[in-house]
C-alpha cells in the first residue's frame, strides 16, 4: 500500500465494476462527470447470476444508450419443461404473461446473462471516455468535509468529491463505514448456480426437474446468445456443494435423466445461502451505497440486479447536478429518501416469491416504482382519480402528435410536458426561467389519457417531478432545487 503516493483525483470513485458501477459510470460520463471505476479483480464478473432484466430496467438501459445491444443479447424466458424419470410430465412459466402497452413497451423480462451485460455497459462506457481499473483492492477511505481518500493495497490512492459503493453484498465500503446491515436468511439450504456445456437438451426450453425421494431441486436454463446453460441445484442444509466438474456431473446425473458425461464443461460455478438483508442507512456523508452494498435478495424474484441498476440511475443525475453547481447539496438527500423504502419493499417481494407466497408478476417488472412519499414529487393539482397520474410516478411512454415521449425524454435533460388544454396554459415559463435545472426541453402534445391534461416536469430519471394544471408554481419548484 502505497499511502505516500500522489493522490489520483476526480470527481466520483465508484468501487466496484458490477452493473451498479458501471450504470452508474454510463450516467455520470453522459453528463460530463469525471468518474473512476476502481474493482478488485482483474477482471469482470465472468458469471450468468443475475440473468433477468425487468420492463423498467429495460427503459434505463434504453436511456443510457445499450438497449438494442442488450435486446440482441438475450431472449425472452422460455417456457419450463417439467421432467420425471426421463418423461416430460407438465410446462412452467416463470412469469405471468404481459403484454406491451402503449405507456409500457417493454413488457416481460429480458434474459440476458451477467457477464453479458456487463460487458456491453462497459463498452458503453468505453465509448463515452470513461474506464475501469482493475486490480485496485480498497484498503481504507476516509472523508472529510471537501470530500473522500481511498487508500488501496496496491498503487495510488484516489481523492474524489464523492464516493459510490458498488462493490456487493460484502462491501468492504459498508464495512468500513461500521454501517451495519440488518437482514434474515431466506433459506438455509445451499444453492449452486453454474454455467455450463451440457449436451443432449434442447435449447428452446427452460429444463426443471422436481425433487426426487433424498434428492433435491434441480432446474437448468440455456443461456440466449451462448451455448452455455446456467445450472440452478439446491442442497440440504448443512452440505457444501462440490462446485468442480465432476461434483457438477454428479448432481446432473442423479437429479436428471441425463448422463454425468454430458456435462462437458464448466465455465463457471457458485455457491451461496439465499438471504436477505438491508444496510441500516444508504449515506454516510459524501459516501454512498448502491445495490447489492446496500440491499442483498434472493434471486428467485429476479430483482437483485434491477433495483440496483436503479440505485444507480437514481443517483446518477443527482451527483451531476450538484457536482456542477446547478443544484444544492441537500439534492443528494433525496438519494436515500426515495430508493431505501424502494429496496425494503423489493426484498419482501423477493422473500415472499422464494417461499412460494407470491407470484412473478406485475410488481416484479417494476414498472409501478414511484417516488409519491419524496421531497422532490410535488402535485398541485386536486381532485384527481385515484388512477390519475401523479407527481412522484414514473412517465408514461406514448406517440402523440407525431412525437415519441420516450425519444423525447431519452437524455441528461429535464422534460417540460404540456399535455391538452396544458398547452395553452398561459404563462408557462420558458427553460431558461428554472434554475437549477442544467437543461429543459419543452415538449407539447394533444390529449394523452395517460397524462390527463395539464402540465408535467419530468426528472431526467424519467419520474413526474411536479405537475399541475397550470404552471403557477413549476419556477419555485425549479428554485427550490438551485437553492
Amino acid at each position: 500500500m502505497n499511502t505516500h503516493a500522489p493522490a489520483q483525483h476526480t470527481d466520483v470513485l465508484i468501487v466496484g465494476a458490477g452493473p451498479t458501477g458501471l450504470a452508474l459510470a454510463i450516467d455520470l460520463a453522459r453528463r460530463g462527470v469525471d468518474a473512476l471505476v476502481v474493482e478488485r479483480a482483474g477482471a469482470l464478473f465472468p458469471g450468468s447470476r443475475g440473468k433477468g432484466l425487468q420492463p423498467r430496467t429495460l427503459e434505463v438501459l434504453d436511456d443510457l444508450g445499450v438497449h438494442d445491444a442488450i435486446r440482441a443479447a438475450g431472449a425472452s424466458y422460455p417456457v419450463g419443461v417439467i421432467w420425471q424419470d426421463g418423461v416430460r410430465t407438465g410446462e412452467h412459466r416463470m412469469f405471468d404473461a404481459a403484454e406491451p402497452t402503449e405507456g409500457a413497451p417493454y413488457a416481460e423480462p429480458w434474459m440476458v446473462p451477467q457477464w453479458r451485460t456487463q460487458e456491453i455497459l462497459a463498452a458503453r462506457l468505453a465509448e463515452l471516455g470513461g474506464e475501469i481499473t482493475f486490480g485496485r483492492k480498497l484498503a481504507g477511505i476516509e472523508q472529510d468535509p471537501e470530500g473522500v481518500t481511498a487508500t488501496f493495497v496496491s498503487g495510488p490512492p484516489v481523492r474524489a468529491r464523492y464516493a459510490v459503493a458498488a462493490d456487493g453484498g460484502r462491501s468492504t465500503v459498508r464495512r468500513a463505514l461500521g454501517i451495519g446491515m440488518t437482514g434474515e436468511s431466506v433459506d438455509p439450504s445451499p444453492m449452486l448456480v453454474a454455467d455450463v456445456r451440457i449436451e443432449g437438451l434442447d435449447r428452446d426450453h427452460m429444463h426443471v426437474f422436481p425433487p426426487a425421494e433424498g434428492g433435491g431441486y434441480l432446474a437448468i436454463w440455456p443461456l440466449a446468445s451462448t451455448d452455455e446453460f446456467q445450472v440452478v441445484a439446491a442442497f440440504p442444509e448443512g452440505t457444501e456443494p462440490d462446485l468442480s466438474l465432476d461434483g457438477i456431473r454428479k448432481v446432473v446425473g442423479a437429479r436428471s435423466h441425463l448422463a454425468p458425461s454430458d456435462v462437458t464443461e464448466v465455465r463457471w460455478a457458485s455457491d451461496f445461502r439465499p438471504r436477505a438483508a438491508m444496510a441500516d442507512r444508504f449515506r454516510d456523508g459524501r459516501v454512498f451505497l448502491a445495490g447489492d452494498s446496500a440491499h442483498v435478495h434472493s434471486p428467485a424474484g429476479g430483482q437483485g440486479l434491477n433495483t440496483s441498476v436503479q440505485d444507480a440511475y437514481n443517483l446518477g443525475w443527482k451527483l451531476a447536478a450538484v457536482l456542477s453547481g446547478e443544484a444544492r447539496a441537500s439534492l443528494l438527500d433525496s438519494y436515500e429518501e426515495e430508493r431505501l423504502p424502494v429496496a425494503a419493499d423489493m426484498l419482501g417481494l423477493s422473500t415472499r416469491i422464494h417461499r412460494g407466497e407470491a407470484r412473478r408478476g406485475e410488481a416484479t417488472r417494476q414498472l409501478g416504482i414511484g417516488y409519491r412519499a419524496s421531497a422532490l414529487a410535488v402535485e398541485t393539482r386536486d381532485g384527481l382519480a385515484e388512477e390519475a397520474l401523479r407527481a412522484g410516478d414514473r412517465a408514461p411512454d406514448g406517440v402523440r402528435g407525431g412525437l415519441r415521449l420516450f425519444d423525447e425524454f431519452r437524455g441528461t435533460h429535464w422534460t417540460l410536458l404540456t399535455v391538452g388544454a396544458g398547452s395553452d396554459v398561459a404563462g408557462l415559463p420558458e427553460p431558461s426561467a428554472l434554475p437549477g435545472l442544467a437543461e429543459v426541453r419543452t415538449v407539447r402534445i394533444p390529449s394523452y389519457e395517460a397524462y390527463g391534461d395539464g402540465v408535467f416536469l419530468i426528472r431526467p430519471d424519467g419520474y413526474v417531478g411536479w405537475a399541475g394544471t397550470t404552471a403557477e408554481g413549476l419556477a419555485s419548484y425549479a428554485a427550490a432545487i438551485s437553492g
